[in-house]
Formats: structure tokens, C-alpha cells, sequence
């Protein structure tokens, strides 16, 4: 018994009146090889096994957990997710914005939950063509699994369109073979007869639902040929239905009939619904579910449950959980956890101790090992390598290393560790990955603080974002005090390198100037942020719109991560109104009246939040009034327009004192300080997910923060 028989017999009866109209309309050779088969059910046994392989590949769950020898089927631990329409999100919400911020992990950005929110089945019933967008570990390949297996169950399923199901993983894809070669493999391997013809047969009927899962998985060299297959064969079968998952930062466009959906990440109630899922499927009788969760909600616990809005991750955490009834309060803590379980677990319930593998190659040797792979192919930009290339490396270390064993073969190895614990996987023929990029990203950071390499990726990878997430891993995993107060006094030293211009030190020495000792209720360093917020805007240009919206976005979050505990509020606030100042340039082109509008409204939420120490806001106010008259009487020429908003910004200028050459940054400058206050948020979050830091150490850095170095 394999735990499918119910879903074997529902989707073969539910696949069988397709397939014989598909073969019927379709007449010719297929037709006879139906006719041959209707005794001797050869058409019925390939249907059979099509829904046995799809359901064995497609249903089942191999996770990362104590559990390794019996897969847990996807039905049992599925909680159904909700999908965010991309074109409802507010600019910084977009694909870019969340590109940037990709390898953050956990909430995504506090706008994101004012997206509506739709159930994925309904929105998968309502779209033929859909691209389904999120960061890693959100449940996308998931989610599509989940159409194709209710697809097979026909009218019981939650999919209402009748269709065959085919999932085609991507990266499988060879750059010199046609998706619809592609596709008839699929029926070929399950014993379909004349599977190519059956294929042309389906798609020109269509009666195929095309599941394409993982286009940010394609290599580079062969993307730009996937996404034109793609788009041919959705422009000749235009009557199937298409649903594509793509990374959002690896997203480029280009799907025009496609609709763009992001996934939604958990929100309590699925989060609560995804515990009491899991630990029915592996801890029956018990009360461990309601345990977990009513921890989650401890205050304690806060920064964990962040972890848990998205299914891998929530997946680690029930791991743990499950292991010592008690949960790590940091993010590096947590994997460490949950990779140690996976191994020693591997080596208990699989009882390899008495194997000559698991006998010679201990736990701690192992977890080195794979460290050393993930930074090796981390280095090299590389999520996917050769087989012998790994077989190499682990030959490699076993060699180099004295007190590791020599007898092993790197083969077996490789074949153990895929098989039993699904930390490596063989994603398609002799390729490998790690079975998600978070474990890559921990063992890269585990293998930079063991081997002392800190200072030296710090250096070359601080203002790369892939690196993000592994340097916030790093300032978890760093023992003691003294490392990580180091880690962040370097960090401080690269920020300020940054601050290399007469005019970038000015503005910034301006920024401070301007708000020292004001009445405000923000930390000073928040009030110094707002006040080249307002720079920025003043700035604005069309052609600098996207490189100034990008330092925006930038020194944005470094004010929220500075000063959230009790203004964040106060921050949404001006936030609001600064979004819309990016638009002035643009507004005036079309209603004077209403740029007017947002310049007053501008000064208005300034004189509220006091952060000008001597700024006199009423006589400002005043000044912008006068140009009303001005402003209803214009027709908005090319040249008035620019005349009024010269008008508007040297009023600003005046009431601020603020010299405006300061407001004309260049292309280089607008990017530089960009990298700075990336650089300066990072450190922020570097300081959150260490173990310990000096307050006084902290104290420091803070005081010394947009100062002039």
C-alpha cells in the first residue's frame, strides 16, 4: 500500500473521459491504439501509473525533519494560502522593492499587510494564466503541486476546470529541447503510448493544465531561451492553463498574458492551522501542537514567530519544537538546531552508526563538510553544481584533513546524505543544491565563523544583498561578546568610507545641525533621517526618480529599525506624506493647485512632528499660501510649471535653511548614499540578531551614526 489508492482511483476516473476525447477528436493512429487497448486496458494502465507518479512526485513532502523514513503526504500537513495582487501594492511593495529585500526573512515590510488578500485555489480557478511571484521558502512550488493534485481528483478536487495536470520543473529543461518534448516525457515515462502525438493532441485541444514551477531555477545561460519557449507555446495553445512560480527578485517581466500574484505570507491563523497539521501528521495523542503555538505567542518569541510566515521555516521550527519541546529565541540558533536534529537523527532512526559511512564520518565532520560546500558554492555564485564537482570536494576535505577517514568514498557519501537526510538534493541529472537556499546561507555563514573570515566578506560582500542574509547569520553565530562588537565597529568603518564627497559630508552635516535639540519625540538620529528624507525630496529629478526613491527606500528602513519600539506610528505618518512628495515634479506638470496642495501638506506634517529646531512652519505655511491665487489662475505650461515649483522649492529652502546646492546630488552621489544607509540598516539588524553586544559599544556606534566621519 502506498497511501494513494483513494486519489489513484479518483484521478484515473477523472482523467479517463479526457483522455479518450482528447484521442477521439484526435482520430488516426492514437485512435486505433485506444481501440487495441480498450480489453486489454493498456490506456486505463498508463492513466494509472500517470496519476501514481505525478501523485508519488508531487504529493508527498520530503522536509527536513526527524521523521526520515516515511514522506509526509502534502494533503496532511497543506494549509491553504492567499495571494497578494501585485498591481495593488504601493511602489516600494513592487518586484523591486522586494528584490531588495528578498533574504530578509520573516515580515516583509509593514505596507504589505494592507495588500487584499485572496484564497490561491480561487485565484488559480479565475486566471488561466498565472505567475505566482514570492521569496524563498513561501510555498510556490508547493502551491502548485497542490493545483495538479486537485486537478486529478476531477469534480471532488477544488480545481473546477477539467484538465491533465503536468508539472514541469524548470531547471530540467535542456536549452536545446522543446517544451513539448518536455511535456511528452512525462507522459512517455508513465507508459502512454505514441506520448509526442498524445501531447500535440492535448495542448491543441486544450486539455492540459501546464504547472511551471522554478524560472528563477533556470541557469543564466539558458533563461532567455525558457522564457521564449514559454511564451511561444502559451501564443500556439493559448487554451490550456498556465501557472508559472518564479522567485520575485530573479523576475523580470515579460509575460504579458500572465497575471502577477505574490504570495501572502502566514498570517496567525495559518500559522496556528500549519502547527496543528504537522504534529497530527507526526505526534498523534498528544497535546504538542497547542504547546507549540501558545510559545509562539510569547513576547519572548517574537523575533521566532517572524520565522514562521513561511512554510519552510515554520517547517524548522516544528522540527525543533518537536525535538525539545522549547523553541531558540535567534533566527542562527534556530537552523543550528534543526540541522543538528537532521543529522544525529539520521544516524539514531537510520541506525548508520553500524555503517562504515556514518561510523568514520561523525556529525561534526559532516556539518564542516557541508559548510565548506555551501561556501565554496556560495563564493562562486553558484545554487546548482556538478556531481562530480561535490564528489570532488568531499573527496577533497577527507583527504585534506587528518583526522577525518580516508576509506570513505565521496559517491557513497554524497548518495547517504541525499537519500537520508535531504540536506543535498539532485535537482535534475548529476545536478545538485542544497535542498533551500537558507540551509546554503547558514552553512556559509557557519563555515566564515569557524574559519576567522569575517572581516574579509565583510570587505568584499557588505553591499551585496545576496550576502545579506548569511552576514546577519554571521553576527548570530559569533561566539562571545568581543567578536560581534568587532563585527559591528568594522561594519561602522565601511559605512563611513561611503562618506566621501564635500557635498555628501554638508548635506549630512546640515541634517544634524538642523534637528539638534528640537522638540520632536524621536531618538536624534530618527530626526536627522527624516530631515534628508526631505532633502531627497526637494532633490527630485526626473531623471534620478528611480535612484532617489531607491536611498528613500533605503534610509526608510533604517529609521524604522533605529526608532520602531514607539514612534513607528509617527514614521508611517510622514512616510505617507513624503510618497507623495516624490511626485511633485510630475503633479505640476498636471495641477498646479494640487502641487501646491502637497507642498503645504508637506509643511503642515512638519510643524506637527517638530523635528526643526528653528524653523519657523506658520510664516512657511504662509508663504505657500500666497501662491494660490498664482496657482488657480495658471494654465500648467512646460515653463510655468517649472517657474511655480522654483517657486515652491526656494520658499522651502529659505524657512529651512537649507542651501540648495545641497539639493543637486549627482548620479554617483545618489548611489553612494544609497550604499550608506544600506550599510547603516544592516548594522541595525546585524546588532538585533547577535547573541550579545556592549551597550556601550552599541551606545557609541548609534551617537556616531549619519555623522560626518
Amino acid at each position: 500500500m502506498t497511501g494513494f489508492e483513494p486519489l489513484i482511483g479518483i484521478g484515473t476516473a477523472a482523467l479517463t473521459g479526457l483522455v479518450t476525447e482528447i484521442v477521439k477528436t484526435r482520430g488516426g493512429k492514437l485512435l486505433e491504439q485506444l481501440d487495441r487497448d480498450v480489453l486489454n486496458p493498456g490506456w486505463n494502465q498508463a492513466l494509472k501509473q500517470y496519476v501514481e507518479t505525478y501523485t508519488k512526485r508531487h504529493g508527498e513532502l520530503k522536509v527536513v525533519c526527524v521523521r526520515m523514513d516515511a514522506p509526509i503526504k502534502l494533503d496532511e500537513v497543506y494549509t491553504a494560502v492567499q495571494l497578494l495582487d501585485r498591481s495593488s501594492l504601493r511602489y516600494f511593495e513592487s518586484a523591486e522593492a522586494l528584490q531588495e529585500l528578498f533574504r530578509q526573512i520573516g515580515k516583509r515590510g509593514f505596507s504589505f499587510e494592507k495588500a487584499e488578500r485572496q484564497s490561491g485555489m480561487e485565484v488559480a480557478n479565475r486566471n488561466q494564466y498565472l505567475m505566482v511571484l514570492g521569496g524563498p521558502g513561501v510555498g510556490k512550488s508547493t502551491f502548485l503541486r497542490k493545483i495538479g493534485l486537485e486537478a486529478l481528483k476531477g469534480r471532488k478536487g477544488e480545481f473546477q476546470h477539467a484538465c491533465i495536470p503536468v508539472f514541469l520543473t524548470l531547471k530540467h529543461l535542456k536549452d536545446n529541447e522543446s517544451i513539448e518534448k518536455f511535456i511528452a516525457d512525462e507522459f512517455s515515462s508513465c507508459g502512454f503510448p505514441d506520448a509526442e502525438e498524445f501531447t500535440q493532441a492535448a495542448l491543441k485541444q486544450g486539455k492540459l493544465l501546464l504547472l511551471l514551477d522554478g524560472l528563477d531555477e533556470v541557469t543564466t545561460a539558458h533563461v532567455d531561451t525558457a522564457i521564449t519557449q514559454i511564451e511561444n507555446l502559451v501564443s500556439r495553445y493559448s487554451q490550456n492553463r498556465f501557472v508559472a512560480s518564479c522567485r520575485i527578485a530573479a523576475y523580470k517581466g515579460g509575460f504579458n498574458r500572465f497575471k502577477d500574484v505574490t504570495m501572502g505570507t502566514f498570517r496567525d491563523d495559518q500559522i496556528q492551522e500549519f502547527i496543528e497539521h504537522w504534529f497530527r501528521s507526526t505526534t498523534e495523542g498528544t497535546n504538542t501542537a497547542q504547546q507549540c503555538w501558545n510559545l509562539l505567542q510569547q513576547n519572548d518569541y517574537a523575533a521566532t514567530k517572524e520565522l514562521a510566515q513561511t512554510p519552510l521555516l515554520l517547517t524548522l521550527i516544528c522540527v525543533v519544537y518537536d525535538e525539545f519541546l522549547e523553541l531558540p529565541r535567534k533566527r542562527a540558533e534556530l537552523y543550528s538546531e534543526a540541522l543538528e536534529i537532521v543529522i544525529k537523527k539520521w544516524a539514531a532512526e537510520k541506525r548508520l552508526q553500524r555503517a562504515p559511512i556514518y561510523q568514520e564520518l561523525n556529525s561534526k565532520l559532516e556539518l564542516d563538510l557541508l559548510a565548506e560546500i555551501a561556501y565554496e558554492s556560495f563564493v562562486a555564485d553558484e545554487l546548482f553544481f556538478d556531481k562530480a564537482w561535490v564528489i570532488q570536494h568531499i573527496e577533497d576535505f577527507l583527504t585534506s584533513n587528518l583526522n577525518a577517514p580516508k576509506s570513505l568514498d565521496g559517491e557513497d557519501i554524497l548518495k547517504a546524505i541525499e537519500v537520508q537526510q535531504g540536506v543535498l538534493v539532485e535537482r535534475a541529472r548529476s545536478a545538485y543544491s542544497f535542498s533551500h537556499l537558507t540551509l546554503q546561507e547558514y552553512l556559509t555563514a557557519k563555515y566564515i565563523v569557524d574559519n576567522q573570515e569575517t572581516e574579509s566578506v565583510l570587505e568584499n560582500h557588505l553591499i551585496d544583498s545576496r550576502w545579506r542574509e548569511v552576514i546577519l547569520l554571521v553576527s548570530g553565530l559569533i561566539p562571545g561578546r568581543t567578536g560581534v562588537n568587532n563585527l559591528l565597529l568594522f561594519m561602522e568603518l565601511q559605512a563611513q568610507k561611503y562618506i566621501n564627497t564635500s557635498k555628501l559630508k554638508a548635506l549630512l552635516a546640515w541634517a544634524n545641525q538642523s534637528v539638534q535639540g528640537s522638540e520632536g519625540n524621536y531618538k536624534p538620529i530618527a530626526k536627522s533621517i527624516v530631515a534628508i528624507y526631505l532633502i531627497l525630496t526637494l532633490a527630485h529629478t526626473q531623471a534620478q526618480t528611480r535612484a532617489l526613491v531607491r536611498v528613500r527606500t533605503r534610509a526608510r528602513n533604517l529609521a524604522f529599525a533605529l526608532d520602531r519600539t514607539h514612534s513607528s506610528n509617527r514614521i508611517r505618518s510622514l512616510d505617507r506624506v513624503l510618497d507623495v512628495a516624490l511626485d511633485f515634479d510630475r503633479t505640476l506638470a498636471l495641477d498646479l493647485d494640487l502641487a501646491l496642495n502637497l507642498a503645504l501638506d508637506r509643511a503642515f506634517e512638519f510643524q506637527r512632528i517638530k523635528i526643526f529646531r528653528a524653523v519657523n512652519f506658520r510664516a512657511l505655511i504662509i508663504s505657500l499660501e500666497s501662491l494660490e491665487t498664482k496657482a488657480s489662475s495658471s494654465e500648467p505650461t512646460i515653463e510655468i510649471c517649472q517657474a511655480f515649483g522654483d517657486q515652491i522649492r526656494k520658499i522651502w529652502f529659505d524657512a529651512i535653511y537649507l542651501p540648495p546646492e545641497l539639493t543637486t546630488l549627482s548620479e554617483e552621489e545618489i548611489i553612494v548614499l544609497e550604499k550608506y544607509f544600506y550599510i547603516n540598516e544592516l548594522m541595525v539588524r546585524c546588532k538585533e540578531a547577535a547573541v550579545r553586544v556592549s551597550p556601550e559599544v552599541w551606545v557609541g556606534i548609534e551617537e556616531r551614526m549619519l555623522k560626518v566621519p
